[in-house]
């Protein structure tokens, strides 16, 4: 349950923590933030930096450096701390040590008594939050990984350039996991209430569902094609951990692609895969089923599969 104080901590000072950090100062998210970093020193440098510029912020956010401890009366504990893949090493290799890392992480984080909601960022995130609930025990539905909010959004972003529209109106989704299997149920995708379909249908060529794929394939794309360009990928995913902080202090209860567990919806259990969800003050409160057509739950169920036996190789 989240308290009136809207305490944030951050377990992880790279990029997309202290992107994450600088944006809630700038959006007034929350009114105390407290850094952990393996690295103390680093943690205490940010903390100055950031501090510094409260001047200049309309926010009265109390920033400081701190221990496991301080996460005893955290509203959420974000995670986006983890170990880069070495040269030749597994996937399932990286898994397993990034599994160990989290276990040094969550363990002192539920000794201290915490009691409020996580938010996973560390990739890959659906893997990750699923062995964030397995470590921690907590209900399912107060463990929250970013899943594809990040994917919907540059979705969303592609599509209003396509149609030349505000992105704000264009009302579709990205789902399954945050990488290579994730797919975008075109028969749900809206421009403003009109199907995407029937706009692409009715434009006499001038749009077409072709296209739709390509956009699709750059959204699955994006983040690699960043990473070529400037070695990493912070600031988009710094702002969707915002977009669902702010969803939770609000109790707005705003529909977002997260990485959840599904009991049923879909005909999926077992699995953090990334869904149209209810996002509040209690973490998820439910999962928008939306009428997926049959090639669309047959992509759904192959990344749940993927992801399920992915988990199941850590051995945790």
């Amino acid at each position: 349950m989240i308290s009136g104080q809207r305490k944030i901590v951050i377990v992880g000072a790279g990029f997309v923590g202290m992107s994450f950090a600088y944006a809630l100062l700038n959006q007034r998210a929350c009114d105390e933030l407290v850094l952990i970093d393996i690295d103390a020193k680093r943690a205490k440098g940010e903390v100055m930096d950031l501090n510094h510029g409260l001047a200049f912020s309309d926010s009265h956010m109390k920033i400081y450096a701190g221990t496991y401890d301080d996460c005893a009366d955290a509203d959420i504990v974000a995670l986006s701390a983890g170990v880069a893949q070495k040269p030749g090493e597994s996937r399932i290799d990286l898994l397993q040590r990034n599994t160990e890392v989290f276990h040094s992480i969550i363990d002192p984080v539920m000794r201290s008594g915490f009691g409020g909601l996580f938010l996973i960022a560390t990739n890959p995130v659906d893997i990750m939050t699923h062995v964030t609930q397995k470590i921690s025990g907590v209900d399912y539905r107060r463990v929250i990984g970013t899943g594809t909010t990040l994917d919907t959004a540059r979705l969303r972003y592609m599509l209003g350039d396509y149609f030349s529209v505000d992105p704000r109106n264009i009302h579709a989704y990205v789902m399954g996991e945050h990488g290579d299997s994730e797919f975008v149920p075109w028969t749900q995708a809206l421009l403003a209430t009109k199907p995407i379909l029937t706009i692409c249908a009715e434009s006499g060529g001038q749009f077409c569902l072709t296209d739709m794929e390509k956009i699709s394939e750059n959204v699955k794309n994006a983040a690699q094609k960043i990473i070529e360009a400037k070695k990493a990928t912070y600031y988009g995913i710094g702002m969707a951990m915002v977009r669902i902080v702010r969803a939770i202090f609000g109790n707005e209860n705003s529909i977002l692609t997260v990485s959840t567990m599904p009991n049923g919806e879909y005909g999926e259990k077992g699995v953090y895969v990334g869904l149209p969800s209810i996002v509040n003050r209690n973490g998820i409160g439910g999962i928008i089923e939306l009428s997926l057509n049959e090639e669309e739950r047959d992509k759904l169920h192959h990344s749940c599969e993927l992801l399920r036996s992915v988990f199941s190789d850590i051995g945790i």
